[in-house]
């Protein structure tokens, strides 16, 4: 386990938090499978998880750039995904910032999800000439349906915490000097209750919401590598690298 990943269990609250701040905690594929075999080795002791990031960020997304292996990238957030919807423990989201590409999906991938107010939610990979990934077709959809779905996923556009609380893709935006109470309050009532019935009814919910979950990350991953190599992602990934617009060409 790297420094990158930060794993803390305490009073039955096994606590995830990304530890890149300075890259706004753009994710590996170590980091993924890291987090995601944190949550699979949960015991009975742990009673509640919370995913959250160090910094001004919750998570801008998979750390592209020099190094970045899109296959073994795809690998560990699918792995991450299905670790958070499938475990029967509670899995709290706290955003405490950005929560962009990958890092929505995991962001939105949890049972609660609460977010400061300053936070904003986007599916940026339209933006650098790919699809949304990490099940974001599936979980989106799910939550805010198909027309903000694709709202979100074409035209890669911020959306703001408190609009994401409004058309229900989150459970709560809270002002900053809200957060830690609300955080707090939040951790109290889902570590402290009744954990069977909790994760009885988390896997009741996701198979009548999320029945396609699987189908949806083995296509996105699919289509995604293949995606990975268009002209048109090539320029995305550079124009993000160089901080400038891309420039695509439908190929």
């Amino acid at each position: 386990m790297s420094d990158s990943v930060l794993l803390d269990t305490s009073d039955g609250v096994l606590t995830i938090t990304w530890n890149e701040p300075e890259r706004l905690n753009a994710l590996t594929a170590e980091m993924l499978h890291d987090a995601a075999a944190a949550i699979e080795g949960v015991g009975p002791d742990v009673r509640l998880i919370v995913v959250t990031g160090t910094g001004r960020a919750f998570c801008s997304g998979a750390a592209l750039g020099p190094g970045f292996d899109g296959s073994a990238t795809l690998d560990g957030a699918n792995r991450l995904v299905r670790a958070i919807t499938r475990t029967p423990v509670p899995v709290l989201s706290a955003v405490n910032g950005i929560a962009a590409g990958v890092g929505c999906s995991i962001a939105i991938a949890a049972d609660i999800t609460l977010a400061k107010s300053s936070a904003y939610f986007l599916l940026a990979f339209i933006n650098i000439g790919l699809m949304p990934d990490g099940g974001a077709t599936e979980l989106v959809a799910a939550s805010i349906g198909r027309a903000r779905a694709n709202q979100m996923a074409m035209l890669g556009e911020r959306l703001a915490a408190d609009t994401a609380a409004e058309i229900g893709l989150i459970h709560k935006s809270v002002d900053t000097e809200e957060y830690d109470a609300e955080l707090a309050a939040l951790v109290t009532k889902l570590g402290h209750g009744p954990t069977v019935a909790l994760g009885q009814t988390k896997a009741a919910i996701a198979a009548t919401t999320l029945t396609h979950l699987d189908a949806a990350l083995d296509r996105e991953r699919e289509s995604q590598i293949g995606l990975f190599d268009t002209a048109d992602a090539a320029e995305g990934g550079t124009a993000f690298v160089e901080k400038r617009k891309p420039e695509f060409t439908g190929r």
